[in-house]
């Protein structure tokens, strides 16, 4: 399995990229987190970690996210800021979608693959509960953890529903859509996590064939002339690029710009406009792609 993802890189990137992304596997991931402002500020949170002698690095493109350069002395899952909600653990790549989405109050929006709730409370907070958020999930289990995390971050605005995305009545219509879609994960490898059971030819397809109908739905329900985002923890062309090239085929749509900071190391894509996360030691492997409906 290990050796068919390898391939796989190989064969979709030149020599430097692909030792650009295996290094990154290799490295050790700096802990980051942001800071729920439906529930804390930042005063409050930072002088815990502080209390426990930690090491923090302010994000400089998220003004409400943090690096753990250093660990305390004490967990940070023992922290009271974690137990009571004030901070939700988060990769710096997962926050990027909703960044690029940029919600805002009083917007429908619909997040098609929800749990466990990163990216449905980072909406939430942006817009300080005021926005109507519908959040998809059709594993009950994973569907009682987003419900879960949506409680303890003080989330009101949100409806869960445990269904197949694929299945919304196409006669819903919303302001805006975020699909961070159900992918291998091959940007999330780590030393502590190499996990190699998704990649296989069968399994990707499988995973190619559920993305495009996700995507295709997605843009049924989204109003023509608004937004939507496109995202994976992958970084392999199949599950990004091609999946976006054969919706297209079906659906009008145009793709916008996206201004990511400078210091986010990029791979290269196939589509202008469309951004490539590499692994590295702040950032998981990570595809964000943002459209129009025409």
């Amino acid at each position: 399995m290990e050796e068919y993802l390898l391939n796989l890189l190989k064969d979709n990137y030149e020599i430097d990229q692909y030792k650009k992304i295996i290094d990154g596997y290799k490295e050790n991931k700096y802990t980051t987190f942001r800071i729920n402002l439906l529930k804390a500020n930042k005063e409050i949170v930072l002088k815990e970690f502080k209390t426990y002698n930690y090491e923090l690095e302010e994000v400089n493109w998220c003004n409400y996210a943090y690096v753990v350069k250093k660990e305390g002395n004490k967990p940070i899952r023992e922290l009271d800021s974690y137990l009571n909600g004030y901070i939700y653990l988060q990769s710096l790549s997962s926050m990027l979608p909703v960044i690029v989405l940029d919600p805002k109050k009083e917007e429908t929006i619909l997040d098609m693959a929800a749990s466990p709730g990163s990216k449905t409370t980072q909406m939430a907070m942006v817009v300080q509960n005021k926005a109507l958020i519908t959040a998809v999930e059709k594993n009950k289990i994973r569907e009682n953890r987003l419900k879960y995390n949506l409680n303890k971050q003080g989330v009101t605005s949100v409806t869960v529903l445990n269904m197949d995305a694929t299945k919304i009545d196409d006669l819903f219509s919303f302001d805006k859509v975020l699909l961070d879609s159900p992918c291998s994960g091959s940007g999330t490898i780590t030393k502590s996590n190499q996990n190699y059971n998704m990649f296989n030819e069968q399994n990707l397809a499988n995973l190619k064939k559920t993305q495009v109908a996700l995507l295709t739905k997605a843009l049924k329900v989204l109003k023509k002339g608004h937004t939507l985002v496109y995202s994976t923890c992958s970084i392999l062309p199949l599950e990004n690029e091609e999946v976006l090239k054969e919706v297209k085929k079906q659906i009008d749509f145009a793709f916008l710009p996206m201004e990511l900071d400078e210091t986010i190391p990029l791979l290269p894509t196939s589509i202008p406009l469309t951004k490539c996360i590499c692994p590295s030691k702040y950032y998981e492997g990570f595809f964000l792609a943002h459209l129009i409906k025409k």
